[in-house]
């Protein structure tokens, strides 16, 4: 397949305090959130003095990926769209019609398939086609890569690298725990993301030779009433201090690309927090984007896609997971 362009979309953050509101209003648009729920989200945001650190940590993945196909091929424009804040995926649209983009590949910053993190930009994408009008770019996503040898190679050294921050002679009995977003389970019971998850949390433990770690979920937002996948990384910080297993634990967002707000604010604030409060030792391995290998794959996704009979490689019994996606693959649930 021939392409002429890459689009690089994500979630999108704000960068100053003035944006908070705003974007929060354009990640609940069409929810049934209260406003009191909007407003504590937004304090997170005010604690880091309203800046998310995703849009700049896009900006340095970016240029890492222009470099690698400037250097290997192939030679593309990369363009570069949010979901919820600028540059809007709608505005980047538009302009890639204009500079007569005719079909380009998008390569979305999530490893797995739910609703929120595949459907749903799926569906952004085509709505923004829509607004651009005729002559919009036709526009395919690049498979989920959660268990892509490249993915998984740099998420280990992740982990590698947390884990020499503990002292020697205790990292052998370290406590590893993966965490990723929770969803609400009538959305988990539709799509293979929990799956996709434990099966990268297990190839990235094989790797380094451990078995057994488990993975629990942060940044649950639902109403109480509302069962959500758990457990929730608090509640397994206190139960790994409750019976004893470990005096050090390495907490690894697996479910997430980039050290974002739910990262700082969840892993590094709260999970920190109640860590000191248990006298647990945590040390919070980087997210996978920081890594120089994730830009490598990212290219070789595009190559894969545009080579005709190219090799899909994956690792882990679930296979390389289809270009196109079934129809009723992660279902948006009320």
């Amino acid at each position: 397949m021939n392409y002429d362009a890459v689009l690089w979309v994500s979630f999108g953050g704000p960068e100053k305090e003035d944006d908070i509101i705003p974007f929060l209003q354009n990640v609940l648009r069409g929810r049934n959130v209260p406003r009191e729920r909007m407003l504590a989200v937004a304090e997170h945001y005010h604690h880091f003095g309203g800046r998310s650190p995703i849009n700049q940590q896009n900006r340095g993945l970016i240029r890492t990926l222009e470099a690698e196909l400037a250097a290997q091929g192939p030679h593309l424009p990369v363009y570069w769209g949010n979901r919820n804040w600028h540059p809007l995926l709608t505005d980047t649209v538009a302009r890639m019609k204009s500079d007569g983009i005719k079909r380009a590949l998008a390569f979305v910053t999530s490893a797995y398939s739910s609703y929120s993190s595949c459907r749903q930009y799926l569906e952004n994408i085509e709505n923004a086609r829509a607004a651009a009008g005729e002559g919009a770019p036709l526009i395919d996503k690049v498979r989920p890569f959660y268990n892509h040898p490249g993915y998984i190679a740099a998420m280990t050294q992740q982990v590698q690298q947390a884990l020499a921050r503990i002292p020697a002679e205790r990292r052998s009995s370290a406590h590893v725990v993966y965490t990723a977003h929770s969803i609400p389970l009538r959305m988990a019971e539709s799509c293979p993301y929990a799956q996709q998850l434990l099966e990268a949390s297990g190839l990235v433990s094989a790797a380094l030779g451990r078995s057994e770690d488990p993975l629990a979920y942060q940044s649950r937002s639902g109403p109480p009433t509302q069962p959500w996948l758990g457990p929730d990384i608090l509640e397994h910080l206190k139960a790994v201090k409750n019976d004893g297993r470990a005096s050090d634990v390495v907490i690894v967002p697996i479910g997430f690309v980039s050290d974002h707000m739910e990262v700082l604010y969840d892993l590094d604030t709260e999970a920190r927090q109640l860590s000191e409060e248990l006298g647990l030792n945590m040390v919070r391995a980087a997210a996978v984007g920081t890594n120089p290998g994730f830009a490598r794959m990212v290219r070789e996704l595009i190559v894969e896609r545009m080579e005709e009979n190219s090799a899909r490689p994956s690792l882990g019994t679930l296979g390389a997971w289809p270009d196109v996606c079934q129809a009723g693959c992660c279902r948006p649930q009320p």
